[in-house]
Parts: C-alpha cells; structure tokens; sequence
C-alpha cells in the first residue's frame, strides 16, 4: 500500500465512523452542551475545516480556515463533501505537496480524534450508537459518502 492509499483508507476510515454517530442524530444532538460550549455541531464544523486545510497543504503551501457552523445538516453534507473532494485529489494522482506522514498525524489524526468525541457525545445523550469489530468492517478506499455498509459484527 503507497503513502496515497493509505490516506485514502483513512478518509474511507473517517467517511465509515464519522457517518455511524452522524447518522439518526436526534434533534437535539448539534447543539448538546457539556458546559464547554463546545458541540456536536462545532465539533463536526471543525473536522470539515481540518480536511479543507489537508487538501489545501496538499494543493501547496495551505492555509487554515475556520468556517461558520450552519446547520447540523448542511455540517454532515459539508463533511461528505469535504472527504470526496481530498479523496478525489489523492485519486487523481495529482501531486501531494505536503509531507504524507504529516498530512496523517495532524489534520487526519485530529479529525480521527474529533470522530470519537461525538461518538462520546452520542452516549452522553443517551443515543449511543452500538460499538462493532471495526477489524472486520466493511471499509472500503473511495466510499466516503454517507452510504455505507452496516456494522458486520456489532459488539452486544
């Protein structure tokens, strides 16, 4: 496996967990305070922004941006969005003109990380979703749309 697929894996990796505590969010979810101010919505507003700026370090030299939130479903639009158009650019075989390994312990690792906070966040809602093996889970390279395959060995 070439430093591209793997980052592609990894953006299948994202599209597969980040879509399974996005999917059958109740109402409420975005704006769940813990007191921090910090929520779902900002949260899911900030993987997008971290995947932006991957593909803009990737294009050149890169930049960060923080964007706006909107509204919780314009954010898992934002998010799909944002993965097919960094996953695009590593298929095309267009040059990557950041360091690949950095490009994965910065913005792909932090989003990973964020990933996890909404599926903590989930549970505090009383909302969890059911863990699974992602060992064997149906991930596929490219798939980073919000379709994706069920859980194949959910944890009871």
């Amino acid at each position: 496996m070439t430093e591209r697929d793997m980052l592609r894996h990894c953006l299948a990796v994202l599209a597969y967990r980040g879509g399974k505590f996005l999917r059958d969010a109740p109402a409420n979810f975005a704006d769940f305070d813990t007191g921090s101010g910090t929520t779902p919505l900002r949260i899911l507003s900030h993987i997008s922004d971290l995947l932006d700026w991957a593909l803009s370090m990737s294009h050149g030299p890169g930049g960060w941006a923080e964007a706006t939130p909107s509204d919780w479903a314009s954010e898992v639009t934002r998010f799909h969005i944002a993965l097919a158009t960094l996953d695009g650019y590593y298929a095309s075989g267009a040059t990557i003109h950041a360091d690949v390994p950095r490009l994965f312990q910065g913005p792909l690792a932090d989003a990973l990380t964020h990933v996890g906070q909404l599926a903590m966040l989930r549970r505090m809602t009383g909302t969890a979703v059911v863990g699974e093996n992602y060992y064997v889970a149906d991930i596929v390279t490219g798939r980073v749309g919000p379709d994706q395959s069920p859980p194949r060995k959910p944890f009871a």
